[in-house]
């Protein structure tokens, strides 16, 4: 028997279905799927191809396994960017604009001047791409390289800190004034929370503590009066 696929002749099919005048009413339009399948039919190639292998094969594999699965593409510098921040996790809590025209702004600068590029905010990549071309131009294993382009990074981020926090008190030697900062809020706001947890524990202590007493001042009562009752009754 001769395979039929259906898949090719699809679009014909729905075609001929739309155009014929003993259509369902349920139907009143092509649906959305019509025109991209018309442009791009799905194929009719029983066998299945191979990925391209961005990997060389294991020669201590006897048999290939996971042979038509596509392989993961990894770049030199994603475990260059995961020691960083695995170090540095604050430097994630930085604001950053990560729009690129085309994914490759970082070849565009020069990383032999240093870490401090025009137009690029100084940030984590900046260590990367400098760590990179250390490794690759100077000669320096990955951990030399780590720590030239991380002793950088830090002197510039003390620059940074010391030109903010006098550019801040020079503004106040002139009148300005600064609202409260981002932790300063956040420390309040846990402040605040706390109260009200604790006034809110302090309410269910006074009332477990009711409880409790109100069980050990009635114990023993109905007793008591069920004794008295049933001696009044006999006598």
């Amino acid at each position: 028997m001769v395979r039929q696929f259906r898949a090719a002749r699809i679009a014909d099919v729905v075609n001929k279905n739309i155009r014929s005048k003993y259509r369902p009413k349920s139907w009143p339009v092509a649906p959305l799927w019509l025109k991209a399948v018309e442009a791009v039919p799905p194929a009719e190639v029983l066998t299945r191809t191979i990925p391209i292998a961005h990997q060389p094969p294991n020669p201590h594999m006897r048999k290939p396994r996971r042979t038509y699965r596509p392989q993961q593409i990894t770049y030199e510098e994603d475990g260059l960017r995961q020691t960083f921040f695995r170090d540095h996790p604050w430097e994630l809590a930085r604001p950053r604009v990560i729009l690129e025209t085309d994914g490759k702004d970082a070849q565009r600068y020069d990383w032999s001047k240093g870490l401090r590029q025009e137009g690029l905010p100084l940030c984590g990549e900046c260590v990367v791409q400098r760590q990179m071309y250390l490794m690759h131009s100077s000669g320096l294993s990955k951990d030399q390289a780590y720590d030239v382009a991380r002793r950088e990074f830090y002197k510039l981020r003390h620059l940074e800190e010391v030109e903010k926090r006098v550019a801040q008190e020079e503004a106040r030697m002139v009148g300005a004034y600064f609202d409260k900062s981002p932790l300063q809020i956040g420390m309040e706001l846990e402040d605040k929370m706390y109260e009200s947890w604790k006034s809110w524990a302090a309410n269910e202590t006074a009332k477990f503590e009711a409880m409790r007493s109100k069980a050990y001042t009635s114990f023993g009562r109905d007793e008591e009066s069920g004794a008295g009752a049933g001696s009044a009754s006999g006598s």
